[in-house]
């Protein structure tokens, strides 16, 4: 386990921590030793330096996870740039927001890429990477901790993404936190499969570099693709979305390479006790660290593995770094089993949204005067619940609850129940206007609906009257966002514009 060292520095010098000789990238053209990462992002650093751009001047980046894609946001950083990562999986309207939005004045890009987007959509320098002309060699760099590093575009499943500003000294203090409570070593291998735009996906390259292990990037179609790299690679450290958790459940393991884990690491969605059951029946040797985040204050709770069997409904507690309060609507500490608004404070709360003082006013506020750490602190807007153990327990946030005959509701405590019984696969729920009840709830599934009258049979039997769901909606499949989430919002404009169960 590596020390935590509360004192942060530039991003790009993360290579530094490894042994050089270590291997600390495997891909498809091979493999990357420390000494050759630290060359490679001063070389591409330096390579950046022919645009001539001002300190702080944005540069955006739309790639697949290619080696320079996971070497880009060191080597932004180090040449006294701003990197705006690209989800690869976004279109041209998407592209052009995040562009236009962030002030990019360069695009890094592929030509295929390039060739989908319109000449009003781009910056006026799009450079397509190549290998050649990489001859100067910039150092590492002496940025000061709190300089803008990196601005990391939300999912936008609430409207227009948001473009989270994050220091040198969030990234960093985020990479020692997380390689030390998921007790990442050298001899790890991390296989990548995150999106390098989402901040969970970025951090499995920092965490990993920060504790000297090697990270494996893999753009994959398929589940079997997954289990097909943690064979051929020896894989030990999976990261995931409940999503993907489904998809690699109802995979094929051959039970010598589902041994090969001993870490899974959950975030962008709770587990339910469903899931957690079939990991822990699947991956028998994994340890399974059930994590709470969000991209405005990186990562902010974590369930220990010793606890997840007797506590598979907790978020856990803080993170290393991080000061989590269960904050009621006066600004006063709630008690505990009493139900408020999740507030985190200290050095992993981000800069605010980029050129958006409003919206930074509502979610940046000052800490509550109880707190320990000062300045300001993200007022999620999810509500949770802390136990007399300490440990936290989501509810679901306050502008997404139910409200049915007098009664608040959590959405995810449906899909919960929807879940447990295995006749569906997925579940959303929603609260639908009811003349009577002033709201139903209508869940969303995807499965077979010859397994319905099973389902109405069972949460008959498990659920009072007011948590029953009044209508269900059956698919094949259910829309996700960029980073493999479940997309509600798109769900729900659906299944108002067609009707179907709404």
């Amino acid at each position: 386990m590596i020390a935590l060292d509360p004192v942060p520095k530039p991003i790009d010098t993360l290579p530094l921590r490894g042994i050089a000789d270590a291997v600390a990238l495997e891909d498809r053209a091979g493999t990357l030793s420390y000494a050759q990462l630290e060359r490679e992002v001063g070389e591409l650093a330096g390579w950046l330096g022919q645009f001539a751009l001002p300190h702080g001047s944005r540069i955006a980046s739309w790639l697949p996870k290619t080696r320079d894609a996971c070497i880009l946001p060191l080597a932004t950083a180090r040449a006294g740039l701003v990197h705006v990562p690209i989800n690869p999986v976004l279109k041209r309207a998407q592209v052009a927001h995040i562009l236009a939005d962030s002030g990019a004045e360069v695009l890094l890009t592929q030509e295929s890429r390039a060739l989908t987007l319109e000449p009003g959509d781009v910056p006026d320098l799009v450079a397509v990477f190549h290998d050649t002309g990489r001859d100067e060699h910039l150092p590492p760099s002496n940025a000061d901790p709190d300089a803008l590093a990196a601005i990391l575009y939300t999912s936008g499943s609430t409207g227009r993404p948001k473009g989270v500003m994050l220091s040198h000294a969030n990234l960093w203090l985020g990479a020692i936190s997380v390689a030390n409570y998921l007790e990442i070593e050298t001899e790890d291998r991390v296989l990548g499969v995150l999106p390098l735009s989402f901040d969970y996906g970025q951090n499995q390259l920092f965490s990993t570099w920060a504790a000297g292990g090697r990270v494996i990037p893999l753009d994959y179609l398929t589940a079997r693709d997954v289990v097909k790299a943690v064979e051929r690679h020896a894989v030990t450290s999976l990261a995931g979305v409940p999503p993907l958790w489904v998809q690699l459940l109802e995979a094929d393991w051959p039970v010598e390479t589902a041994a090969r884990l001993k870490r899974l690491t959950n975030s962008g969605g709770a587990l339910t006790p469903r899931l957690v059951q079939g990991l822990r029946a699947r991956f028998p040797q994994a340890d399974l660290y059930p994590m709470y985040g969000l991209t405005e204050a990186f990562r902010s709770t974590f369930l220990a593995p010793e606890l997840v069997d007797a506590r598979p409904d907790s978020i856990g507690r803080a993170i290393p770094f991080a000061e989590i309060m269960v904050v009621r609507p006066d600004g006063s500490r709630a008690a505990p089993g009493e139900a408020g608004e999740l507030v985190h404070a200290g050095p992993l709360v981000a800069q605010g949204y980029w050129q958006d003082a409003a919206r930074s006013a509502q979610r940046f506020r000052p800490a509550p005067e109880f707190a320990t750490s000062g300045g300001m602190a993200v007022w999620s807007g999810d509500k949770v619940i802390e136990d007399a153990d300490g440990l936290l327990r989501f509810v679901g946030r306050d502008d997404e609850m139910i409200k049915s005959a007098g009664n608040r509701i959590s959405p995810s405590e449906i899909e919960e129940a929807v879940l447990s019984g295995g006749e569906a696969a997925e579940a959303a729920a929603f609260g639908v206007a009811d003349e009577r009840l002033g709201q139903v709830i209508v869940v969303v599934v995807r499965g077979d609906d010859s397994r319905e009258k099973d389902l109405r049979d069972r949460l008959r039997r498990e659920l009072p009257n007011f948590m029953q769901p009044a209508r269900y909606a059956w698919r094949a499949e259910l829309p996700r966002n960029a980073n493999g989430k479940l997309d509600r919002t798109a769900l729900k404009a659906e299944m108002l514009e067609t009707g179907d169960g709404l």
